[in-house]
């Protein structure tokens, strides 16, 4: 999963605070720019089909 909102990944010892962008890279100091968040779930997951699958059963 992959979000749009991006951080500067040299950003503790460039800045004095994090520094989003929507760019490939920083805007202040060009390092590379990451994603800013972790996936919400691991894909590679074996087990989280079934998970997500109880999950919609106790909502019905």
């Amino acid at each position: 999963m992959r979000s749009d909102i991006r951080v500067c990944s040299a950003w503790q010892s460039e800045h004095d605070r994090p520094v989003y962008t929507l760019s490939t890279t920083c805007p202040d100091c060009g390092a590379e720019a990451v994603n800013s968040a972790p996936a919400p779930f691991d894909p590679t997951d074996p087990h989280g089909e079934y998970r997500r699958s109880l999950k919609r059963r106790r909502r019905q």
